[in-house]
């Protein structure tokens, strides 16, 4: 599903508008009768029930007074109240207004009409927030912060128009007050800002309403930022025919693991089979082989040549050339270490592998982008780092990729020849064409160690099963979010690790295989 910024709704609205022909006051009036058949939806019957609705003057209010009108017409008991005099209200908006008839608003401009409003919210079933929508940056200042912080204060369910009133739709960012919604009823299409952090604190339970924009008016904007829904990640799942055998389903090989990183190496290869690999073969140092043999029960193992602080030598490239031989894809790096003979393997791997490839965490390290632009082949490669790993790679502070994620995502896939996972909040896929995924799935129980590796896991095994590098991307992040949500579900996100979302990872595939 696309995502839009402020920007692109405003061209999407003016091409609707000015080149289709298309009323901005029906676009209006489907957005009010949309959501409030979404808050019918949510609450049941409607009758009886006390509705606040607090607007601003511009088109969220319009939105605004025609869902205060399509509520009282379902028998809800409804106020509207406007931030601002009712006399700076024009276009659109304010022939929806007058619909209401006089005496359908009341002013806020002073303390006693706040007042009122407080007591209002306090006794009503739901509170409507219409006071800004897509077009807002900055702060909410005077009342219209006011009346922001009172809605989040009143302890009544909040539905927010479009877009939680207070941030920004685009960058995901809230400068001051911000509504912190139940509900979100968009138009048209998700914001962009509703998968970035804070603004996905914010946004509550999401429903998409049709307003009637044609897909052509979608189509003109050339949107690049989508995100995934369940249909979409199970449509991107490797089909599982009835006569497969092991070899059908891929054979991966992970190249992992050092003295007390173990664990990495076990819940990469582990994930990986755990996310329908047919095969997966594990090469650690050959020290370290008992260990995981008694850990790991259906991965095969491969002790190859070590250092002295035992982790994988240079020395090891032959065996893991053999290993290679017949695989179909390679993940490398959980655990390995930053041993200089380490690292040496790893440049030696890189120049010159040709096969679709994870690089995760230890290789990730031993890396430049020159290193990786310049490798011999040409397959799939995707990289998975963290805002550090990422930092290192491009000179950018940590700080910087936290405000500017998508932009750095797409720069250093560009300039490696790679696919790109810059995991976060939101996690993003990108890859050289330019085109980005925001993943929408996850919770704080991924900040766990391990968790990283799982996802190593899953990538490589999609690629194995011949998943292209950017849709193995987006989906290993998606299902790697879904399990966590399946597992906090289950035993909460405090005391949540890499284990479970690794063993919630069949129950994930399962949930998505019900929407094909």
């Amino acid at each position: 599903m696309k995502l839009v910024s402020s920007e692109g709704m405003r061209s999407i609205d003016k091409t609707c508008i000015e080149e289709l022909g298309i009323p901005g006051l029906r676009l209006m009036e489907n957005a009010g009768v949309g959501t409030a058949r979404v808050l019918e939806r949510e609450l049941g019957s409607l009758a009886d029930r006390k509705v606040t609705v607090v607007c601003g003057k511009g088109n969220n209010g319009g939105d605004g007074f025609v869902i205060a009108r399509e509520l009282s017409a379902r028998g809800a008991q409804v106020k509207v109240y406007l931030a601002g005099h009712a006399i700076d209200v024009t276009g659109d908006a304010k022939t929806n207004l007058d619909r209401l008839g006089a005496g359908g608003v009341i002013e806020l401009s002073d303390g006693r009409s706040v007042g009122e409003l407080v007591e209002a919210m306090t006794k009503s079933d739901v509170v409507v927030d219409a006071v800004f929508g897509t077009g807002f940056e900055g702060i909410p200042r005077g009342l219209s912060g006011t009346v922001i912080g009172q809605m989040n204060v009143c302890g009544r369910p909040v539905l927010a128009v479009d877009v939680p009133s207070g941030l920004n739709a685009t960058t995901g960012v809230a400068e001051g007050e911000c509504v912190r919604a139940t509900w979100t009823c968009t138009m048209g299409l998700p914001k962009r800002g509703f998968y970035l952090f804070p603004g996905s604190d914010c946004v509550g339970k999401l429903h998409v309403v049709d307003i009637g924009i044609p897909a052509k008016a979608i189509e003109a904007v050339g949107i690049r930022t989508n995100v995934l829904t369940d249909p979409e990640a199970a449509a991107l799942l490797p089909a599982r025919p009835v006569d497969a055998h092991k070899g059908t389903f891929g054979k991966v090989v992970v190249i992992a693991g050092s003295v007390g990183y173990t664990g990495a190496a076990a819940l990469a290869s582990m994930s990986a089979l755990r996310s329908g690999a047919g095969l997966v073969y594990l090469g650690i140092p050959a020290s370290l082989n008992d260990v995981l043999e008694s850990k790991l029960t259906e991965v095969i193992t491969r002790p190859l040549p070590e250092t002295d602080g035992r982790t994988l030598s240079k020395e090891a490239l032959g065996g893991v050339h053999a290993m290679l031989a017949d695989a179909d894809a390679v993940a490398i790096g959980p655990g390995l270490s930053r041993d200089p003979s380490t690292e040496a393997l790893v440049h030696a791997l890189i120049e010159e592998i040709d096969l679709p490839c994870v690089v995760d965490a230890d290789a990730l390290n031993a890396l430049s982008p020159e290193r990786l632009a310049g490798r011999r082949g040409d397959a799939a490669m995707v990289l998975t780092p963290h805002p550090g790993e990422m930092s290192r790679l491009t000179g950018h502070p940590v700080s910087e990729i936290g405000k500017r994620r998508e932009e750095i995502a797409s720069e250093i896939a560009g300039r490696t020849r790679t696919t790109v996972l810059l995991k976060g909040a939101a996690t993003v896929a990108s890859d050289r064409s330019g085109e980005i995924f925001l993943n929408p799935t996850g919770n704080c129980g991924l900040a766990s160690g391990g968790s990283g590796d799982v996802l190593t896991g899953i990538i490589a095994s999609l690629l194995a099963q011949g998943v292209g590098a950017l849709p193995a991307a987006a989906l290993g992040a998606y299902v790697h979010g879904l399990a966590a949500d399946l597992a906090a579900d289950e035993i909460g996100r405090v005391g949540m690790v890499a284990g479970d979302v690794m063993d919630a990872l069949p129950r994930a595939f399962l949930s998505l295989e019900t929407f094909l």
